[in-house]
C-alpha cells in the first residue's frame, strides 16, 4: 500500500504535472509547426526551386510488385523533418531569449530600500518632537 502512496505523491508533484502540460502544448506546437513548413513555407521554396516538392523526393530501392510496396527511401520527408526542428529550434531560441530579458529586467530594478527598524523609526520621532520643542 505504501508503493501506491509513494506513486501518487510522485505523480501530483508541480514538476510532473508541469512536465505533462509541457509535453502536452509541445506535441501541439509540433503540429502547428509541421503546417507552417508544409503549408507555408515549403510551397514557395519548391516554386522558386522550379516546382519541386520535397516530400516527394524519394530513390526507389525496389519497385513494387503484386502485393509488395515499394521499398524506397524518402529523403524529401527527412528534409522537410530538419526544415521542422531547425524552425522549432528557432521558435524556442526566440522565447528563451524573451524569457531571459524579461528576467533580466526584473533582476535590474533596483529593490526598494528596507525599512528602518523600529527602533530607529521611534528614536526618529523623538529627535523631531524635541526639535519642534526648542
Amino acid at each position: 500500500m505504501s508503493m501506491i502512496k509513494e506513486f501518487r505523491e510522485f505523480a501530483m508533484k508541480g514538476n510532473v504535472v508541469d512536465l505533462a502540460v509541457g509535453i502536452i502544448i509541445g506535441i501541439a506546437f509540433g503540429k502547428i509547426v509541421s503546417s507552417l513548413v508544409n503549408d507555408v513555407i515549403m510551397p514557395p521554396i519548391g516554386l522558386v526551386l522550379g516546382g519541386l516538392d520535397f516530400s516527394n523526393l524519394m530513390v526507389t530501392l525496389k519497385a513494387a510488385s503484386g502485393t509488395e510496396p515499394a521499398v524506397s527511401l524518402r529523403y524529401g520527408m527527412f528534409i522537410n523533418t530538419v526544415i521542422d526542428f531547425i524552425i522549432v529550434a528557432f521558435v524556442i531560441f526566440l522565447v528563451v531569449k524573451g524569457m531571459n530579458a524579461l528576467k533580466r529586467k526584473q533582476e535590474e530594478k533596483p529593490a526598494a530600500p528596507p525599512e528602518p527598524p523600529r527602533q530607529e523609526v521611534l528614536l526618529s520621532e523623538i529627535r523631531d518632537l524635541l526639535k519642534k520643542r526648542a
